[in-house]
């Protein structure tokens, strides 16, 4: 009696393949992502019922950065390209280093103002975080190419990128 013969890629072993993870991380990194690349829109563009570039920059200059036009176009193009490169699970390390500094900010610029005030910026963070350590998954544009990069040295790389960018931008803001 033998086995039958079952090749590396069979309709079984896809199917295990994927796995729960794959499709929670699927989950994370769409709506995440496409919720900061909205949330930058309304920054760059006011769609969204957003307030647009120069209302943004208003308030960017209340919040003290000057010139306060400079740092709204900066945070928007880091939330919509990072937003976009996260849902897309494209870059992923640098993708969450571009969200993740922006997030730095914005918690800096809100934590005075208590908790409603910081835990959007907070939430954003923590879920960045995660996908910077856990990877894209399987569903991504980054799975199987010579460029995907994950795990703990390169989740710890782009918390430090990101750390270090958000300290550069306050520091000259």
């Amino acid at each position: 009696m033998t086995a039958p013969a079952v090749t590396d890629r069979s309709t079984a072993r896809i199917a295990a393949d994927i796995s729960a993870s794959d499709i929670g991380l699927l989950v994370l990194r769409v709506g995440f992502g496409g919720l900061l690349a909205v949330h930058g829109s309304q920054k760059l563009f006011g769609w969204f019922n957003g307030y647009g570039l120069n209302a943004t920059a208003g308030a960017f200059e209340g919040m003290g950065y000057h010139p306060g036009k400079f740092f709204a176009a900066l945070a928007g193009l880091s939330e919509v390209t990072g937003g976009l490169l996260l849902a897309l699970g494209l870059l992923t390390p640098l993708a969450a280093a571009i969200a993740l500094g922006t997030m730095v900010n914005a918690f800096n610029s809100s934590w005075q103002g208590g908790f409603a005030m910081w835990e959007l910026p907070t939430v954003y963070g923590i879920a960045v975080i995660a996908i910077a350590f856990t990877g894209p998954g399987r569903f991504s544009l980054d799975a199987g190419r010579p460029w995907q990069r994950q795990g703990l040295v390169w989740g710890a790389g782009a918390v430090a990128l990101a750390v270090v960018a958000g300290l550069l931008t306050l520091a000259v803001k």
